[in-house]
């Protein structure tokens, strides 16, 4: 039985009548709060398209009469992908930048009601220790002048410990169970960037391992930016050309331009900089990438 009212509405949204995408964007905006713009955002698609999937979502509910209930206990299993789903891009609209603390804290409680309700499953388990990692380093993302900071750059003293080291507990009970998954991968990812000397090497690997488990455009990209810090800019960057499916993506665009940067081809990054700041929706990104943008038109 599920005694918190949120994460109760939250498994009655994801329906298994509903494609799994129709269920992610119809809970978010109906109890995540998130706006079209925010959902289609996050799925990267255009804002009319997700609008078109929330109504076909809705007419559909209507038209089968699909019941509005918390399922039995029994069912939850099956819902468990899509409310995994929910609550994590919960988190990362309150991410930011500019961060909203709310929605992270909302975010990581509902995570821990899962990983409470349902003890042996290693995604909830992955999925909250993820969150947990991230979001110790909220406080050291932007800087006084509003501009976002790369995780290189950033001030370690304003890491909050007491959350990594609890992400790191969490992590490993999942790992015990033995049940790999896309959250786990990514919270022993985000885990490997708390270490001094980072371990490029181990984070391709790992990034491998979950493109093989859960592939994406945007997997093959974390892993390309990985395979630069590792093997160069130039393996790196090839790698990137070789993606398809993110032109409307700002992080391709801004991958792609530090790379381009330090190879020391400053007027591809100049427009690879400027795509990416057409795409841009927060100020703290804008601010960064216009500072890069400015840096290598004074050099080209």
């Amino acid at each position: 039985m599920i005694q918190d009212e949120r994460l109760s509405l939250i498994f009655a949204c994801c329906h298994p009548a509903l494609a799994t995408e129709a269920q992610i964007a119809l809970t978010l905006r109906s109890l995540g709060g998130l706006t079209t713009e925010e959902i289609a955002r996050a799925f990267l698609v255009p804002d009319a398209t997700m609008a078109q999937r929330l109504v076909r979502a809705k007419r559909k509910i209507r038209d089968a009469g699909i019941p509005f209930r918390v399922p039995p206990d029994h069912l939850l299993p099956e819902r468990l992908r899509a409310v995994l789903a929910v609550v994590y891009l919960v988190f990362n609209e309150g991410y930011g930048p500019p961060p909203r603390a709310e929605l992270c804290e909302e975010a990581i409680r509902l995570g821990k009601m899962l990983a409470v309700l349902m003890p042996d499953e290693a995604e909830a388990l992955g999925l909250v220790a993820l969150m947990l990692m991230q979001d110790a380093r909220r406080h050291a993302r932007v800087d006084e002048e509003g501009a976002l900071v790369l995780l290189a750059d950033q001030d370690r003293s304003l890491w909050d410990r007491g959350r990594i080291e609890e992400g790191r507990r969490v992590l490993d009970r999942a790992l015990r169970l033995r049940r790999p998954g896309p959250y786990q991968l990514q919270a022993a990812i985000a885990s490997l960037h708390f270490e001094e000397n980072t371990d490029w090497s181990e984070i391709v690997a790992l990034y491998s391992r979950l493109g093989e488990i859960a592939p994406s455009p945007v997997v093959e990209l974390n892993r390309a930016v990985a395979v630069a810090m590792d093997d160069g800019p130039e393996r790196g960057l090839d790698l990137i050309n070789r993606i398809e499916g993110l032109e409307g993506y700002r992080h391709f665009h801004s991958a792609r331009a530090d790379l381009l940067r330090r190879l020391g081809r400053s007027d591809e990054a100049a427009g690879a900089y400027t795509r990416a700041i057409e795409l841009a929706t927060q100020p703290a990104e804008r601010a960064f990438l216009e500072r890069r943008l400015a840096e290598v038109r004074s050099t080209a």
